[in-house]
């Protein structure tokens, strides 16, 4: 009965690796304009229509600059999602802990497993992202051969593990809220007439925006922190105060951002669980 069991989780935790790596992948190439957006507005305090004249001034050759870190991290940030969520609930379920304790574990052990293997991705894709960048950094590369420059320590400290600290506590929240949410909500979207996949799609879109903006401030520390490059950067402390700063005190200047925040996560996290849901069944 043991090994049918195990057989069994192995079989479901391979499907979920396998459909949060492609519905990520599919996702954030789609969303990925959205995000730039999104970035820019974090970074320089700007309205959505100024983020916006600021791309299209550098050019549509310009407007997927720094893709490939992201495509790379999100797609492995949704096969650890789905993936572990199983691998960890069942490891879980043998030690009797279930239901909502044994989600919000698993979604802080898939988080932090996901702030540790994705903070140099998202390091690059900050530095790329930052236009003050583009003739000192022209490509990914180009910023590795910078960091091999860095003492061992430097490396991680202001090199590509810049900002883990943040990354680690933003990630396992995130985590933990999404999947504890996602299936109670599902069920409660799950009205009569609707077709299989509308509350997958329902609770991913809102369940994604609501962690979205939960840990909103969090993200705009991250990009604060991670945008620039060199020695003497400084310390979290002192980025949160530069952001508040930057921001005139107002928590309203702080979300900046958020509207899109909204519609990026609604169309990501909404056809990621409802592609993921689906396929599973």
């Amino acid at each position: 009965m043991e090994n049918k069991d195990t057989t069994r989780w192995g079989y479901w935790s391979s499907r979920g690796y396998l459909v949060g790596a492609t519905s990520t992948f599919l996702s954030t190439v789609f969303t990925f304009p959205i995000y730039k957006t999104i970035f820019r507005q974090q970074l320089h305090t700007l309205t959505i229509q100024d983020a916006t004249l600021q791309l299209s001034r550098e050019g549509i050759k310009h407007l997927y600059r720094g893709l490939v870190p992201p495509l790379m991290a999100k797609t492995v940030q949704g096969t650890l999602l789905f993936g572990t969520q199983g691998s960890f609930q069942h490891f879980f379920s043998r030690g009797r802990i279930t239901g909502v304790e044994s989600c919000v574990l698993s979604g802080f052990l898939s988080g932090a497993i996901e702030a540790t293997l994705l903070v140099p991705f998202e390091r690059i894709q900050n530095i790329l992202q930052d236009s003050r960048n583009n003739a000192r950094f022209p490509s990914a590369s180009s910023i590795l051969h910078e960091f091999q420059t860095y003492s061992k320590r430097q490396y991680l400290t202001i090199g590509v593990y810049r900002g883990f600290t943040i990354i680690l506590v933003r990630n396992m929240l995130g985590s933990a809220i999404f999947l504890s949410c996602k299936e109670p909500m599902r069920d409660m979207l799950n009205i009569q007439g609707l077709p299989a996949w509308a509350p997958s799609l329902g609770s991913g879109a809102i369940n994604g925006a609501f962690t979205s903006l939960v840990l909103y401030p969090l993200s705009v520390m991250v990009v604060n922190m991670q945008a620039e490059v060199g020695p003497g950067l400084p310390g979290v402390k002192e980025v949160a105060m530069k952001v508040w700063k930057k921001s005139g005190g107002r928590i309203t200047m702080l979300y900046r951002g958020t509207s899109l925040i909204v519609l990026r996560s609604c169309i990501t996290w909404g056809v990621t669980n409802s592609i993921h849901d689906t396929l599973s069944r």
